[in-house]
């Protein structure tokens, strides 16, 4: 199949609890799992080889995904301890999963910087594999994915801080929605829209500079005109909008009221007498009922 990596969850907790003893256990279930990876691509066996289209090849690496749900192994902090022990192995971040596990945790660029650079300082790489998708999660547990406009884990964020700070990162980003295709086009234009908007500030700031070397101010002084000018601009369109008129309501004369309630006055009479119309209807129709 030539994969790049084989991805795989660690499962439940068990009979062991959070700790260092799961966490060597997991890891040693990885490292056979690595071995036995390894003996497949060095097989000697010319006749029978398993895989005959990967003998040149690399062999591929295990991924070990985060999970989200609080009674399975697999926080972040476990995954990267296992990774950073067992060669062979890569983490594989489900942003959903984290996100959930975290009770809410990635909400801004800063969020998402902060995981990147946790994962880079722990096991020093550059290089990711990460999932992403709308998550409903309760008490810190994940309960199904959704689309990600139905969820509070927001792509915006993400993408500002791929196209702003995330010059560095080798990341392969993998769609795991619902509507596979459709969200997946929606985070290309998101990151397509944080790129234009990087473009769009980068060409101010660069106007901003040009202008403030005609003016022979600094840029700061500049932008400090600018936002003036905008605060005034702001302020006389304001004193420009026109309070609506007030619509005051006129009191009728006297005289009028009383003409029209005598009026109505007749009105009631026949309506009455009609309901005592409708009234014999029923009582001739309820005879009729009785025959």
């Amino acid at each position: 199949i030539n994969a790049r990596h084989v991805t795989l969850h660690a499962g439940h907790y068990g009979d062991m609890n959070r700790g260092q003893a799961a966490n060597e256990q997991v890891a040693s279930v990885f490292k056979g799992i690595v071995q036995r990876i390894h003996d497949i691509w060095n097989d000697d066996d010319d006749l029978y080889p398993v895989f005959p289209w990967l003998k040149e090849g690399t062999p591929a690496k295990i991924g070990v995904e985060t999970s989200g749900r609080q009674e399975l192994w697999g926080s972040l902090e476990e995954v990267l301890e296992v990774v950073n022990h067992v060669e062979g192995t890569i983490p594989v971040l489900n942003l959903a999963h984290i996100h959930a596990r975290g009770h809410g945790r990635l909400r801004t660029s800063e969020d998402y910087g902060e995981l990147f650079d946790q994962v880079r300082e722990t096991i020093g790489t550059k290089e990711f594999y990460c999932h992403f998708s709308g998550v409903e999660h309760r008490m810190g547990n994940a309960m199904h994915y959704t689309q990600i406009k139905k969820s509070d884990l927001n792509f915006e964020p993400l993408a500002e801080f791929i196209i702003e700070e995330g010059s560095w990162l080798d990341m392969t980003l993998i769609s795991d929605s619902p509507l596979l295709e459709h969200d997946a086009m929606y985070m290309v234009q998101n990151i397509d829209r944080a790129r234009h908007r990087q473009l769009e500030r980068k060409a101010r700031e660069d106007r901003r500079k040009a202008l403030a070397a005609q003016a022979n101010i600094t840029p700061e002084e500049m932008a400090a005109r600018e936002a003036e000018i905008a605060a005034a601009r702001a302020k006389d369109a304001l004193a420009n909008v026109q309070p609506a008129p007030k619509v005051e309501a006129k009191e009728e004369p006297a005289e009028k009221k009383e003409t029209e309630t005598k009026k109505k006055a007749p009105a009631k009479k026949s309506a009455k007498k009609e309901e005592d119309n409708d009234d014999l209807f029923a009582i001739e129709e309820e005879d009729d009922d009785l025959f």
